[in-house]
């Protein structure tokens, strides 16, 4: 069995890498850090079960569609077939939309969305002409309900709900199976970074769900997999989410603008505070 894992140097990619690997599968990891690639390499043929000789490397931007296609190539020449895709590479920078550089909009766009599909598409051929496959997108809780500060990355995670309902239309008949997952709040080292940028505002409504450790996520989404599912919630309020959005979100999201609208005008207040007792200083 031959697995690609893309963002496979860190986080939910590489614990998912781990599991396959202690299965004995032959596993292939993109990335864009060779260094770091090479440190997840050596991490995962360390686990019992795992062989160096069975994990590959691929330093490679997934927003490059011809990259992205040299790097299947050559890892499938080395590996044979992929027979599952875990397309896990991702960014986020939250801002304020209009505080927000178009060029920090557009990456997680090229990244998050295009960077997928420019994976999967590398992979798609050869699975349907060899009539099976298996290819798993790995969206965002935040793909389920719009978040202060998370324009972009709001925007690029729930797209490819679209484009995994609308690819597995077109694979059922060839025998690829297409899922999603929508982890929740996940404890990898871009989500220390993230915290660092995250508005208050978002903290709102984010901070209400606990992170989950990327090992159980990844087991998670493992299990999803060998049970066949199309999609993997995490928690009661991200399954809720899932399933009963149009019901849920209405009521949520008055609460939260409610919120959201209180916390603005404590602001104003104190900031006109602050200004007046400067003026009488």
């Amino acid at each position: 069995m031959h697995v690609i894992v893309t963002g496979g140097s860190s986080g939910i990619g590489l614990a998912i890498a781990k599991l396959y690997a202690t299965r004995g599968a032959k596993v292939s990891l993109f990335a864009r850090h060779p260094g770091r690639l090479e440190q997840a390499r050596i991490e995962i043929a360390a686990m019992p079960g795992a062989d160096l000789s069975r994990i590959q490397i691929a330093p490679v931007d997934v927003a490059s569609a011809n990259r992205v296609s040299e790097a299947v190539d050559i890892c499938e020449r080395a590996f044979g077939p992929c027979d599952l895709l875990i397309a896990s590479a991702g960014i986020v920078e939250p801002s304020a939309f209009d505080s927000m550089p178009a060029t920090v909009f557009d990456e997680q766009i090229a990244t998050n969305l295009l960077g997928t599909a420019n994976v999967v598409r590398a992979v798609y051929k050869g699975m349907k002409t060899r009539r099976g496959g298996k290819i798993m997108m790995i969206s965002s809780g935040a793909a389920l309900i719009g978040i202060y500060g998370y324009t972009a990355y709001c925007a690029s995670k729930s797209a490819l709900i679209g484009f995994a309902e609308a690819l597995s239309a077109e694979a059922a008949v060839s025998g690829v199976d297409v899922s999603i997952c929508f982890p929740p709040d996940t404890l990898t080292p871009q989500y220390s970074h993230e915290m660092s940028m995250r508005p208050a505002e978002a903290e709102l409504l984010m901070g209400t769900v606990k992170p989950w450790s990327a090992e159980a996520v990844a087991a998670k989404i493992v299990r999803g997999l060998d049970r066949g599912r199309t999609r993997i919630h995490f928690g009661l309020s991200l399954t809720a989410l899932g399933y009963f959005g149009p019901l849920i979100k209405p009521l949520l999201m008055w609460w939260y603008f409610r919120k959201l609208r209180k916390i603005i005008e404590e602001g104003r207040d104190e900031s006109l505070a602050r200004s007046t007792d400067k003026g009488f200083g």
